[in-house]
């Protein structure tokens, strides 16, 4: 470390920072009064309460039936992510609800998928699943305490059953989801769906998780080494995508090089390969030990999160939870 950037983490005026500094810096358990605190404001002040503020009484954003599309980013299925990153509290009634309209209206009730556009009281239209969209709702599920719920459980299942990591070498699926969906199931599996089952998975307590879990894990952690992080894997000298090494908050569908070392810091996983992407997270570090945030969806959200070009509490939080596990 450069600098010391924990007292700048635990400052009040970020409640969901500061409450996981406590928890995963600090190793603080969720019974102390500093942690019950912070976990009570994240409700109270700043962009968790600012976005619920401009919730609809079913419990969606805008137009009800925008919940994906036409409405980036300020759609349901975006608050949800956004709340479930802040560590929004899944039993308040607001978020629950939030919850709920989702499973109503986005989740294909015929495969447990989640789909960009719905039919009202039929739920997501069943041509219409992403995978990229079903590992971000499961992942935003999970940590609003939708775990043992029913549902959530089927989407799961659709993880494991339908979620590929294609390299460029395998012929093309024939049938449902595949046929049609060149960009998310072609020759080469898209890097986000990957990425956010991964996450999705991942984000299921390691006591919790099945023998189909861990091994679509194990088989999506390969995919990644063999990529290096954000390399391609049949020419290491060149990068897969240039944005991928400018780190965002939050990452929406997209996604970049501190988010993957997140997801192997959450399955406590080490592999030399994994070197050359902590390597670069340690470059972006400033002489005050924080990271600056590089690239992000403001002014298209419906609260602003932090300003780009700018110091981050978000990215310094995220990369000090890499870097706290892989330097043990």
């Amino acid at each position: 470390m450069k600098g010391n950037p924990i007292p700048w983490l635990l400052e009040e005026n970020t409640p969901s920072v500061r409450y996981f500094t406590l928890t995963d810096l600090e190793d603080k358990p969720g019974t102390d009064p500093d942690v019950v605190r912070a976990k009570e404001r994240i409700m109270n002040w700043g962009t968790a309460p600012k976005i619920l503020e401009e919730q609809g009484q079913d419990g969606h954003w805008g137009n009800p039936e925008d919940f994906y599309v036409r409405a980036k980013y300020r759609g349901t299925v975006w608050q949800l992510i956004i709340l479930a990153e802040l560590g929004a509290d899944g039993r308040d009634r607001r978020v629950a609800k939030a919850c709920e309209f989702v499973l109503e209206h986005s989740q294909d009730r015929e495969s447990g998928a989640f789909s960009y556009k719905g039919t009202p009281g039929k739920g997501g239209r069943h041509d219409c699943v992403l995978p990229c969209l079903t590992g971000n709702m499961v992942w935003s599920l999970i940590r609003l305490g939708y775990l043992h719920d029913p549902r959530l459980q089927r989407a799961i299942q659709w993880v494991i059953s339908y979620q590929r990591f294609d390299d460029g070498c395998q012929k093309v699926p024939a049938g449902w989801p595949y046929e049609g969906k060149e960009k998310c199931w072609g020759k080469h599996s898209c890097f986000m769906g990957v990425v956010k089952a991964l996450k999705a998975l991942a984000e299921i307590p390691p006591h919790l998780r099945s023998r189909e879990v861990q091994k679509k894990l194990d088989q999506g952690k390969e995919f990644l080494l063999a990529h290096r992080i954000f390399r391609r894997s049949h020419d290491l000298s060149q990068i897969s995508i240039p944005s991928w090494l400018q780190f965002g908050f939050p990452d929406m569908w997209d996604t970049d090089a501190l988010e993957i070392l997140e997801i192997f810091t959450k399955l406590r996983y080490r592999d030399n390969r994994i070197q050359e992407a902590i390597e670069l997270l340690v470059s972006k570090q400033s002489p005050q030990g924080q990271w600056i945030l590089e690239r992000t969806f403001n002014g298209r959200f419906l609260v602003s999160i932090e300003t780009k070009g700018k110091p981050s509490k978000w990215i310094t939080l995220k990369a000090l939870r890499v870097l706290k596990f892989y330097e043990q």
